[in-house]
């Protein structure tokens, strides 16, 4: 199967997501067709704080038969900021739409966690992952610390680096979720968190959105008839 993907939001998580299939598919003794364009990330975030899904949409809609041409079977987008407007994108999409929301909710609901907290951009957070989660109660980081988690994520995105101090706003604002609001796991609700969380010990249960979306990706890539 030939898969497209929508990156450059951020460039660290499409890094990710290239790297991560090309390295399952070099285990699995496969051959990885991939075709990945690039979204631009401040529009993306313009485009979500007033929630004009029309002209993300557009933007996903032209890429898309972009990646059509080039021989795509399926698409991707690495973002789950992006995912604000994946109704409406699948509704119109002329590839197969791989949606990180069902594919997390799935896996969430298979790991038997009853409360998660969420660590993301505020768009992200304060949507409660777009109401995407069923069976499992949602929790953020409270007043001012969801602010300053959105905020070391914008940041973190836009440069493809995580300093220290903001992996310390990540792993405090985590922390005291499982601690004070009895979660029992943090979601990464933000794809390019492989930055600050990727070969560390946070201390507490994480789930790797990005993570699980990959799989779902590398699943259907391992698929030899695009009809099926």
């Amino acid at each position: 199967m030939h898969i497209g993907l929508i990156g450059g939001i951020g460039p660290a998580a499409t890094d990710f997501y290239y790297r991560s299939l090309v390295e399952r598919m070099a285990a699995s003794s496969g051959e990885l067709e991939l075709t990945i364009v690039h979204a631009d990330t401040p529009t993306l975030l313009a485009n979500q704080a007033v929630d004009d899904v029309q002209a993300q949409v557009e933007i996903y809609d032209r890429l898309t038969r972009r990646l059509e041409a080039a021989g795509a079977h399926s698409v991707a987008v690495t973002s789950i900021a992006g995912h604000f407007c994946i109704d409406a994108f699948t509704s119109v999409s002329v590839l197969p739409v791989i949606d990180l929301l069902t594919v997390v909710d799935v896996a969430v609901q298979a790991c038997g966690y009853r409360r998660v907290g969420l660590l993301g951009t505020r768009g992200v957070m304060v949507s409660r992952l777009y109401e995407a989660l069923s069976d499992v109660e949602v929790v953020t980081p409270p007043g001012q610390d969801l602010n300053a988690v959105h905020d070391a994520y914008v940041t973190m995105a836009s440069t493809a680096t995580c300093t220290q101090e903001q992996r310390e706003c990540f792993f405090d604002a985590g922390r005291a979720m499982i601690e004070e609001q009895e979660a029992d796991a943090v979601l990464l609700a933000g794809t390019d968190l492989t930055l600050a969380f990727r070969g560390y010990d946070a201390g507490f249960p994480v789930f790797d959105c990005a993570e699980a979306h990959v799989r779902a990706i590398f699943e259907e890539a391992q698929r030899t008839d695009p009809a099926t």
